[in-house]
C-alpha cells in the first residue's frame, strides 16, 4: 500500500515461511516473565483501568475517506473516547519522522469544516489535523492524544532504530514535543509490526530488541507522558508474541494494544472463510490460537498485567467472493470487492451492503450473493465488552474512527 495502512495480518501466510527460515527456532529462548517488574510504569490517572476507549484517527483519512477531526465531534465519538491514536508517523533512518506534513500541519480548513466553526487563516502558525485536534481537546479537556509511529507500511524503519534505541527515542521526543504542537500530544504509541518477526518486511533484531527500544522511549518521555504500544495477537507456540519480550517491556508502557483482529482474511484467497476477529474459538476454526481469548490468555500467562491490556476491535470487515456456503469454512475464489481495496470494507458500508445474518466465535458474519463477510456489530461488541470486564482488562481500542457510522453506532456500544 502507498499509505501507512493497518491491515496487519496481510500477507501473513506469504511471509510465514520466510520468517521460519530467517528466525529459526530461537524465538522461544528466554521466554520467561518479568512479572515482578510489570507495575513500575506510571498509571494513567485520566482513565481508570477498564474504562479506556482508544480510537485510531488516520492521517490520510482526510483525502478519499473525507473523514476529518470534526467528524469525531459530530458523530458523538468524542464523548466516548478517552484517547486518540494519531496514525501514523513514519520511522526513517532509525528515527521518528513526519508522515504527511500537509495533512498534519498545513491543510487549511474552512469554517464549516472546522471543529469550532472558525476558518483557518493563511498566516496562522499551525493548520491541518494537529490544529483541529487542538480545538477538539479544548472542547473535551480530558481527551488525550498520542502520536502513533510505524504501522504496517512504515515499520521497516524500526530495525535501524533498534540499533540505537536512545537516538531513536530522542528523535521521537523532539518531534512529538515540537513547540509548534507540543500541547496537542500527551504521549507516544509505538506500532512496530513486528519485532524479531515478519510483517511487510522481516526483522531479525533479536528477542531483546523490543524491550530495549521501549525502555529507551520510556526513559526519554518520562512519567508525565503516556507510552503505549500496539502488539501482535499471534498466540500460537513460537508465534509473533513469543518472538519478542513483551512481558519484559510491559514495565515501560502504560498499556498494550494487542491487535485482536485480522486473524483471518482473503490473503488466503481460496479460504476457508473465517471471521477476522473472533472473540473465542469455535468448531472448525482454521488455526487453534487465532482468537482474542487465546491472545489475552497468552499475554496474561507471560506476566503482563490485565489492566495493561486493551481489547482490540475492528470497525471494518473482511470478505471473500465466490462463496456458496453461508456458514464459516467455505471455499472462495478471491477477495470480495471493497470500497478502497479488495477484501476489506468499513462497517458503515457493510451493514447495508451485506447485513449480518449469523454469528460465530462471538462475532458476526454475512453471506450475500456469492460474497462472505465478517465484522463486529453493536451486539457482538456488547459481548466483547462483557469479556473485557470479566477479564479485568484496561479498556478497549479500535481501528479506526472513519469505519463507524455517522452517528457512531459502534463506539456507542463500547463501555
Amino acid at each position: 500500500m502507498p499509505r501507512p495502512h493497518r491491515p496487519r495480518a496481510r500477507f501473513r501466510a506469504l511471509v510465514a515461511t520466510a520468517c521460519t527460515a530467517v528466525l529459526g527456532a530461537g524465538l522461544l529462548a528466554g521466554a520467561g516473565t518479568a512479572a515482578a517488574e510489570q507495575n513500575t510504569a506510571p498509571k494513567a490517572a485520566e482513565a481508570q483501568a477498564g474504562s479506556r476507549v482508544v480510537g485510531y484517527f488516520t492521517e490520510w483519512g482526510v483525502y478519499g475517506r473525507n473523514y476529518h477531526v470534526k467528524n469525531i465531534e459530530t458523530s458523538g465519538s468524542a464523548n466516548k473516547l478517552t484517547h486518540i491514536n494519531y496514525a501514523f508517523g513514519n520511522v526513517q533512518g532509525g528515527k521518528c519522522a513526519m508522515g504527511d506534513a500537509y495533512a498534519a500541519t498545513d491543510k487549511a480548513y474552512s469554517a464549516d469544516q472546522s471543529v469550532d466553526g472558525v476558518a483557518d487563516t493563511w498566516d496562522q502558525p499551525l493548520r491541518g489535523n494537529f490544529n483541529q485536534l487542538r480545538k477538539l481537546k479544548k472542547k473535551h479537556p480530558d481527551l488525550k492524544v498520542l502520536w502513533s509511529f510505524g504501522g504496517w507500511t512504515w515499520s521497516g524503519g524500526f530495525t535501524e532504530a533498534a540499533k540505537n534505541p536512545q537516538a531513536f527515542a530522542q528523535s521521537c521526543y523532539d518531534l512529538v514535543e515540537n513547540s509548534k504542537w507540543a500541547d496537542v500530544f500527551d504521549g507516544i504509541d509505538i506500532d512496530w509490526e513486528y519485532p524479531n518477526a515478519c510483517g511487510l518486511t522481516c526483522d531479525t533484531s533479536g528477542r531483546a530488541a523490543y524491550k530495549n527500544l521501549m525502555a529507551a522511549v520510556r526513559a526519554k518521555f518520562g512519567s508525565k507522558n503516556l507510552v503505549t504500544a500496539a502488539i501482535p495477537a499471534d498466540a500460537s507456540p513460537g508465534g509473533k508474541i513469543d518472538a519478542a519480550d513483551y512481558a519484559g517491556a510491559a514495565q515501560y508502557v502504560d498499556w498494550y494494544n494487542p491487535m485482536t483482529y485480522d486473524y483471518f482474511g482473503a490473503w488466503d484467497a481460496k479460504g476457508p472463510t473465517a471471521p477476522h476477529s473472533p472473540l473465542s474459538s469455535y468448531s472448525g476454526i482454521p488455526k487453534a490460537d487465532y482468537h482474542s481469548q487465546a491472545t489475552i490468555a497468552k499475554l496474561k500467562g507471560l506476566g503482563v498485567p490485565a489492566n495493561k491490556l486493551l481489547l482490540g476491535i475492528g470497525f471494518y470487515g473482511r470478505g471473500w467472493t465466490g462463496v456458496t456456503q453461508k456458514a464459516p469454512g467455505g471455499t472462495a475464489t478471491g477477495p470480495a470487492q471493497g470500497t478502497y481495496e479488495q477484501g476489506i470494507d468499513d462497517y458503515k458500508v457493510l451493514k447495508t451492503k451485506c447485513p449480518a445474518n449469523g454469528t460465530v466465535g462471538g462475532t458476526a458474519y454475512a453471506h450475500c450473493g456469492t460474497n462472505w463477510w465478517s465484522y463486529d456489530t453493536p451486539a457482538t461488541i456488547a459481548g466483547k465488552m462483557n469479556y473485557k470486564n470479566q477479564q479485568g482488562l484496561g479498556g478497549t481500542f479500535f481501528w479506526e474512527l472513519s469505519g463507524d457510522t455517522a452517528n457512531g453506532e459502534l463506539i456507542k456500544a463500547i463501555n
